[in-house]
């Protein structure tokens, strides 16, 4: 399957089958000489702990595609996806005491990015290397041994799930593994870098959610449903609506976000049921758009399911390092972000007792065993909180001087008076080691907003200290650029553009859906009108157009050059009684102006001219039968093709009744009837007016392998003999531009 993005990569691949037997040997030598005594010193029951058999199979892992980011990013690195996808037959057994416990078949999927970050101009070239997944990994592993209860239903689910938040702990956005390459390299910033910026998610409201309660298998009632947002590890869930399809939320989250482009917007929605909660539809949704948009407010069609769609407002909230930007929100709304890059601490006492104001206090102990826990180096995390919330780091086992090496954020609503508490415990004894409280308005004194610096540690040793970098950041909803066209679909119209049209004496004035500025048309595009019209059984992609491409906002209309209008050749107009139940539909960014008469064969299906070839005309002879206005884009936000009919204008009557004309859409090569897409039908006119809007989910690369079936039909009674067909186009979406998009007639 050719992906246009993605690369394959057989190569790699077959380097990977060569040197797989030699990665395996190294892994067995490093789980017997440094994993095994590693696991033997956690402790005292794992003494006895021996791997009795490491073989790691003979199937490696694949990858099935390489996605490299060179636009996004700066000029310093080089960011590489890998689809990774392992079916190991490896197979692990180790014994503890008198049990044996081991695996036997590994299955890994997921999305490891790897960034090479900083390119250097001398060997080795590349500073150090960034690894992480921007998703949990799917894992699937077969336990073999004692192990195998693990297999039991409900405890396999609960034991893959367990390893994979360990995965997630470590590998996981927003941690990472850097590797440095070259000496003396500084890896915090590349290991913690500042995030992207903030998604704040206002989740309103919902509409036809789909029945998931019953009575007695058979009488529906209504669901009580309730939604999890996630972005990478950060899961939110909203309040449960009860007994209601048509819920109003009118809650708000905000999620870091690391890495843009890949990080989405995961949005699910469950019906709460006592027993199991059911599965109601999803949502996906590329931030790299929301980003650009900074707003973006609509209606989402809910994926994998059969009704449902749901209203989110998504604000795109950037970082600056700017003190005019904290003002207080008052709808008690985050105004900041605070990154706490915590590092290590030194000298911590052994125990809460070793000191009494700083002075070291004495009291007796009886119990000898106490005595030499107590005596032991501590086992210390650190437990960090700003507001009500508080976040906790690994633990650093039997070490005076522990380096945790993490980042973590928080959300701050006041700058001014808010605090972050630093408390130090010890996991042996659950006590205190030290504690520390940092004001954020010190951050404000500096410049940059930023403290990195040795904190002392109250209610600890007199030179006990804990080594954190603070940066504070304001939150910033920056105003949409009012020259960039939205990607998200219910962008806001503009007004009518009125243009030019050649057709004989009579001017017409034609308002386009909404059109980005363009450079002036040139004689050359006006030209088409006068070209002469080929055989109708030609290639659609090399046939010549009827009328002009609409030319864009510059183009002035002459004095006096407007006459009246022909009443069947009304203007598509934009959407006004129906606005409310129809989405606006989506924007083009551009409209391609064929730049001369002989570059048109070059411009498949610039115009779409209805086909003659298969009907059976009345006068026998071969001629255009009339045009169909269609706006055509991919929007990347919602994953979907968006295909908007305008109206259709010259139409060949097929009966001196008249006709009753609707249009049909099939995403071809899918002719099945559910996929039919199909307008209303418009009584007895030649020159209908739709203005309807239809997606088809499917993904930009499955799109780009697909072609558009649209055919004008005229309605008409079962038995009557009229002919049903009134014109047909077929546009090859492999050749257009989507993300674009176009609109022509």
């Amino acid at each position: 399957v050719h992906f246009p993005d993605v690369e394959r990569v057989e190569w790699l691949n077959k380097v990977l089958v060569q040197a797989w037997p030699y990665f395996g040997t190294i892994m067995e030598k490093t789980f017997k000489e440094v994993l095994e005594p590693k696991i033997r010193a956690k402790n005292v029951h794992l003494k006895t702990c021996t791997f009795t058999k490491i073989h790691f199979g003979e199937k490696c892992p694949r990858i099935n595609g390489i996605k490299a980011y060179t636009k996004e990013i700066g000029r310093r690195q080089v960011t590489l996806d890998l689809q990774i996808c392992y079916i190991g037959d490896c197979e692990i057994h180790m014994d503890i005491s008198k049990f044996n416990l081991g695996v036997k078949g590994v299955q890994l999927y997921g999305t490891l990015r790897v960034i090479l970050e900083p390119l250097l101009t001398d060997a080795p070239f590349v500073g150090a290397v960034t690894l992480f997944f921007m998703q949990k990994p799917h894992l699937e592993i077969n336990w073999a041994g004692m192990s195998n209860l693990l297999d039991v239903p409900g405890i396999n689910v609960m034991s893959d799930s367990l390893i994979q938040d360990f995965i997630a702990a470590r590998l996981v956005l927003p941690n990472r593994i850097t590797v440095p390459l070259r000496k003396n390299m500084n890896i915090a910033h590349l290991r913690f870098p500042i995030p992207q910026g903030v998604i704040r998610v206002h989740l309103l409201e919902a509409e036809n959610l789909v029945q998931k309660d019953s009575f007695l298998g058979a009488i529906r009632g209504k669901s009580d449903p309730y939604a999890l947002l996630r972005v990478g590890t950060v899961q939110h869930r909203s309040k449960t609506v009860s007994r209601d399809l048509n819920p109003i939320w009118n809650e708000t989250f905000e999620f870091v976000v690391h890495e843009v482009p890949g990080q989405d917007l995961e949005v699910d929605l469950y019906d709460e049921d006592p027993d199991k909660d059911d599965f109601m539809g999803s949502l996906l949704i590329g931030l790299v758009d929301v980003m650009n948009d900074r707003t973006v407010d609509e209606w989402f069609p809910l994926s994998k399911t059969t009704s449902g769609h749901l209203h989110l407002k998504l604000e795109w909230l950037s970082l600056l390092n700017d003190q005019e930007k904290l003002h207080e929100d008052k709808k008690g709304l985050s105004t900041a972000i605070l990154i706490v890059y915590l590092d290590s601490a030194f000298n911590l006492p052994k125990n809460h007792f070793e000191y009494s104001n700083g002075e070291c206090g004495a009291k007796k102990i009886k119990n000898n065993k106490y005595l030499k826990k107590m005596e032991r180096e501590p086992s210390s995390f650190v437990l960090l909180t700003v507001g009500n919330k508080t976040q906790k780091s690994k633990t650093c086992n039997f070490s005076k001087d522990p380096t945790w090496g993490q980042a973590f954020t928080f959300f701050v609503h006041s700058a001014h008076s808010q605090s972050l508490h630093v408390e130090i415990k010890d996991k042996e004894r659950d006590s205190a080691l030290g504690t520390s409280v940092v004001c954020l308005s010190h951050l404000l004194k500096d410049p940059n907003m930023t403290l990195d610096q040795r904190f002392q540690l109250d209610h600890s040793s007199s030179d006990s200290f804990i080594q954190m970098k603070l940066v504070l950041r304001a939150l910033n909803v920056e105003e949409p650029d009012p020259d960039r066209v939205k990607a998200g679909v219910n962008a806001s119209k503009q007004g009518p553009v009125r243009v030019m049209e050649k057709g004989g004496n009579q001017q017409k004035s034609v308002s386009p859906p909404e059109v980005s500025k363009v450079p002036p048309v040139s004689k050359d595009s006006a030209a088409l009108e006068s070209l002469p019209k080929r055989d109708s059984g030609e290639d659609l992609a090399t046939k010549d157009c009827s009328a002009a491409p609409v030319p864009s906002e510059t183009v002035a209309v002459p004095d006096g050059a407007e006459h009246k209008q022909n009443p069947e050749h009304r203007p598509p107009s934009a959407l006004h009684s129906g606005a409310a139940a129809v989405p606006t539909l989506p924007v083009v960014q551009e409209l391609r102006l064929a730049p001369s008469v002989t570059s048109l064969g070059s411009l498949p299906s610039s115009c779409f001219e209805l086909s003659s070839s298969h009907l059976d005309i009345h006068n026998g002879t071969e001629m255009p039968l009339g045009e169909i206005q269609l706006t055509v884009r991919y929007a990347s936000i919602r994953q979907s093709l968006v295909v908007l009919v305008n109206g259709c204008r010259n139409l060949v009557p097929s009966s001196s009744r008249g006709v009753d004309p609707y249009v049909r859409i099939y995403l071809l090569p899918d002719r099945r009837w559910t996929s039919r897409k199909k307008t209303s039908v418009k009584k007895k006119t030649l020159n209908p007016q739709y203005d309807e809007k239809f997606e088809f989910f499917e993904s930009l690369e499955n799109v780009k392998k697909r072609a558009l079936d649209i055919a004008v039909k005229n309605s008409r009674p079962f038995i009557s003999q009229e002919r049903k067909e009134l014109g047909k186009v077929r546009i090859d979406l492999s050749q257009e531009d989507l993300i674009k998009g176009f609109a022509q007639w």
